[in-house]
């Protein structure tokens, strides 16, 4: 039985606005836009803008109107609008994104865990005072590797997750979303204009949209652009598709997708905006401040914005301010990934609350290793973050079946008030298919591994950022899915 015939729906376009948003707009925001903007500035902003348009919003279309065409989750509904043949794409898409999902509540645990920090400098001048980098060096390390703390909070983060949507979608993600985006959009603002109200806070603006052109011909800034856009806007996740499998029959597609896309990209700019010039604010000189920024530390956001609210009058208050939207943000995107699975269950006739409980069993064991260890959780970032680019040409693989011309008209502009130009969309979308192809090579054969293959004489399967552990995880799930074909066509669909 679909969601449609039992009723099981939003209330009103905006649920459905505000649970894309709330999907989009996530830690990747706050935590991964300004460290790839600190690295690459504007030359990366550019083309972060670009694959918006040529990549994410194409894909965005796609989704959801397959998803408010057959009203079921990713396998049920891929496997209907791509054919029976390719259900185990619709497969692939769904474990990708539960392999993200699976270690987005650590980062959800680690933004409370700095709300904890920060909390706790509120009423200890002293500690306050004597806030430094090393010693924030040193409390990262320990909420991220092997802190028992850090596992308890990702087990209590999935559970509350779970028990917010188990009731529905009215319920739960429309209610949440409701109280969580707004709040976090004007806690963000207000970290903003902090930011850029310190001493040298606007030098960070200028080097944030400096352009390098050299960078242009730098591999893994492209890649690093797309699969931010994909990271961040969800395209290709299968999430759009599962909120819009809860959309009302005449739930305007090309409206969604725009206020979703573009209100992501400039919720990260907000973020960058707040974060990049803090970098400068507490730098002993601009040259130390692009040389941190230019490192790439995975902790930016963990390492820089308690000593920025430490140098300002209540910046105590402040840093407890960034901390709980980082939280908001992060929750607001992993009930989105959470509903994924869910719906994964019910579609093959689990009641809710069996579902919602399966889920939450998953997500607690698989994620642990990711709360105990860095180097896993990076490693998983690594290889399902570029598996969102697999994901974005599986979905456009769905299209291309039925005909790019007719799936347009017949999925998207059906009920569109905004009418993309049909020339923009087929070209977008043939284009996506040498675009992704091609970043996928490049990115591969450039070798961001000491050992990409092989050790020592052995397949490099446990190196974190090693090809051979992309081919390895990728083979794995495609693999069982061709082989699992027949069967999951029989369970999701038929």
């Amino acid at each position: 039985m679909s969601v449609q015939e039992k009723g099981e729906q939003f209330s009103s376009k905006w649920g459905v606005i505000l649970a894309s948003l709330g999907m989009a707009i996530g830690a990747g925001n706050l935590w991964r836009f300004p460290r790839l903007a600190g690295q690459y500035g504007g030359t990366f902003i550019i083309l972060w803008f670009l694959f918006l348009f040529i990549w994410s919003i194409p894909i965005l279309l796609s989704e959801f109107s397959i998803g408010k065409k057959f009203k079921h989750g990713v396998i049920s509904s891929f496997a209907q609008a791509a054919g029976e043949k390719y259900t185990w794409m619709g497969f692939f898409i769904t474990l990708c994104t539960l392999g993200i999902t699976f270690y987005y509540s650590v980062v959800t645990a680690w933004g409370l865990r700095y709300v904890g920090l920060s909390t706790s400098l509120l009423n200890d001048e002293e500690a306050l005072e004597g806030l430094n980098q090393d010693f924030l060096e040193v409390y990262w390390q320990g909420i991220s590797t092997g802190s028992y703390l850090t596992v308890g909070i990702h087990i209590g983060v999935v559970i509350f997750a779970v028990f917010m949507l188990y009731k529905g979608i009215q319920q739960g993600l429309e209610k949440v979303n409701k109280i969580l985006i707004p709040s976090l959009l004007f806690l963000m603002l207000l970290v903003a204009a902090v930011a850029l109200s310190t001493d040298n806070g606007p030098k960070g603006l200028e080097y944030m949209f400096h352009i390098d052109t050299s960078l242009f011909f730098n591999s893994k800034v492209w890649i690093e652009a797309v699969t931010q856009s994909a990271w961040s806007t969800g395209a290709g996740w299968g999430l759009m598709l599962t909120i819009a499998s809860y959309s009302r029959d005449k739930e305007d597609v090309t409206f969604n997708i725009l206020v979703s896309g573009i209100g992501n990209n400039l919720a990260s700019l907000i973020a960058g905006v707040a974060i990049l010039p803090s970098v400068f604010a507490i730098a002993s000189s601009d040259a130390q401040a692009i040389s941190y920024l230019q490192s790439g530390n995975t902790a930016l956001t963990f390492t820089i914005i308690p000593l920025l609210f430490a140098k300002i009058p209540y910046g105590e208050v402040l840093g407890v301010v960034f901390f709980v939207a980082f939280t908001m943000a992060a929750f607001s995107s992993l009930i989105s990934m959470v509903e994924l699975c869910i719906r994964t269950f019910t579609d093959l006739k689990f009641n809710r609350t069996k579902a919602s409980i399966i889920t939450g069993g998953l997500c607690i064991v698989f994620g642990l290793p990711s709360a105990m260890s860095l180097n896993f959780f990076s490693n998983q970032d690594w290889v399902w973050g570029l598996g969102l680019l697999i994901s974005g040409l599986f979905i456009n693989f769905a299209v291309q079946r039925n005909g790019v011309g007719k799936f347009k008209e017949e999925y998207i502009d059906k009920d569109s008030s905004i009418i993309i130009p049909t020339v923009f969309y087929k070209i977008a979308m043939y284009l996506n298919i040498g675009i992704g192809v091609f970043l996928i090579w490049w990115w591969m054969s450039q070798g961001y591994s000491a050992n990409p293959w092989f050790k020592d004489g052995v397949w490099n399967f446990f190196d974190v950022y090693s090809n051979a552990t992309i081919v390895t995880q990728w083979g794995a799930v495609i693999l069982i899915g061709i082989l699992l074909n027949k069967w999951l066509y029989k369970k999701f669909v038929k």
